[in-house]
């Protein structure tokens, strides 16, 4: 089967000179940077704008308006939606589906049950044609490849072949892998998702939402911090075809380290990014924008109002005694309880936050160091912003049972 090769050179001219990235998932061709006017294809998709669409939740103000069906920003760290419209609407999420594809593919990576050198074969089914009317990995039919590289063919390269082949070697099937991406998706509360297959081609049943796939990316982060770095590779070559990543903010913004494009005529322009500037990472989610060009714009205006509108608090410094909690049936009366861990809370810029101190009741001795014996409900203009364990700073032996009597004694008459 002949073969051609592709180059990034062209993606990387395309954006020096501030043309568009060609990022279509349904599109495995780059097309040349040219310097002429706008293409007959571009102008129609600037008459497909929607009108801008504008906040429906928002913890800070002048958030913006984007031409999208949905969109979505999210702090990392806590999970907190910080702006959002349309957010739990189930769309057509094209290969944004490929996240969940690749998050299984990472867990399974964790546990053992894959290896990366694996071999994984490419079936009828599996195999890309040579089509353009969708983006492949080029796998050739009846070869195998490496896990690793079939993990880095979707995520770089969104290839459909991998895709389907890794369901089929992991599940049998694609169908049988679409029911593994269904349960994980009720695990991590994915609530308004519904996946029929492994690769996000059109489907009348296969839809997800923007506040999901905000919380798909947020799992990849957090689990796969050994696969994460791959999301942020500009480029791929297999089978001697160069691909370059179509996240287009990958070459123009240091601070974006992912995730994943898509883009199909029913779900339009798709893009999931991650961007961490400072102690803070944000996750934005556009949904159904109208152009390549579009879903970058929109994601650099939501990134931008994000890092300018909110920062990092941290209410309470670890290893300060918040206050000593009341211990019954002790050696000790009390203990001196803090936070565990560093606790950093994002709140709209200049807002003070406040913080109030619940004890769990009834607590007895022994209490091991560490213990959780409360916590600390912090809150920003009468609203809560987050919540962190207090736990015992000493342990507390439990006392002998002369003392234990006496403290009896005293309880029942309230001393």
């Amino acid at each position: 089967m002949q073969i051609k090769t592709f180059s990034i050179l062209p993606v990387i001219l395309a954006i020096a000179f501030g043309s568009l990235i060609p990022a279509s998932t349904t599109f495995a061709r780059v097309h040349h940077a040219t310097k002429a006017a706008p293409s007959k294809k571009a102008a129609a998709a600037a008459t497909k704008a929607l009108p801008p669409l504008a906040a429906q939740t928002a913890l800070a103000g002048s958030p913006p308006a984007l031409p999208a069906k949905a969109w979505l920003l999210m702090d990392f760290d806590s999970g907190e939606v910080l702006a959002a419209a349309n957010a739990d609407e189930p769309l057509p999420p094209a290969s944004l589906t490929k996240m969940m594809t690749t998050y299984i593919v990472e867990q399974a990576l964790r546990s053992g049950k894959l290896k990366q050198t694996d071999l994984v074969s490419v079936s009828q089914n599996a195999w890309c044609r040579g089509s353009s009317t969708e983006s492949c990995m080029y796998l050739p039919l009846n070869s195998q490849a490496t896990v690793i590289d079939i993990l880095r063919g979707i995520i770089i390269q969104s290839g459909n072949d991998a895709s389907k082949a890794i369901a089929e070697h992991m599940a049998g099937s694609e169908e049988g892998f679409a029911k593994l991406m269904n349960a994980e998706a009720q695990r991590l509360g994915m609530t308004h998702t519904q996946f029929v297959n492994a690769t996000g081609l059109p489907d009348p049943q296969h839809k997800a939402s923007a506040r999901d796939l905000a919380v798909l990316a947020r799992a990849i982060i957090r689990d796969s911090v050994d696969y994460y770095p791959i999301y942020a590779e500009r480029e791929f070559k297999y089978n001697g075809i160069k691909q370059g990543n179509r996240n287009a903010l990958l070459y123009t913004d240091p601070t974006v380290d992912g995730l994943k494009t898509g883009h199909t005529e029913e779900a339009g322009y798709c893009l999931v990014t991650s961007s961490k500037r400072n102690d803070m990472r944000l996750i934005t989610v556009i949904l159904n924008t109208h152009s390549a060009q579009a879903r970058a714009d929109e994601t650099r205006t939501l990134l931008g109002w994000g890092f300018s509108s909110f920062e990092k608090v941290s209410p309470i410094q670890p290893n300060t005694v918040v206050t000593r909690a009341k211990v019954s049936f002790g050696k000790e009366d009390t203990v001196t309880a803090g936070l565990g861990a560093p606790w950093m809370l994002t709140v709209p810029r200049g807002q003070q936050v406040q913080t109030a101190v619940e004890i769990t009741p009834g607590l007895e001795a022994p209490v091991a160091k560490g213990a959780v014996v409360g916590k600390v409900v912090a809150t920003s203009n009468g609203k809560p912003v987050g919540v962190a364990p207090l736990v015992a700073q000493a342990e507390v032996d439990r006392a002998g049972f002369l003392l234990r009597g006496w403290q009896h004694i005293a309880k029942l008459f309230g001393k």
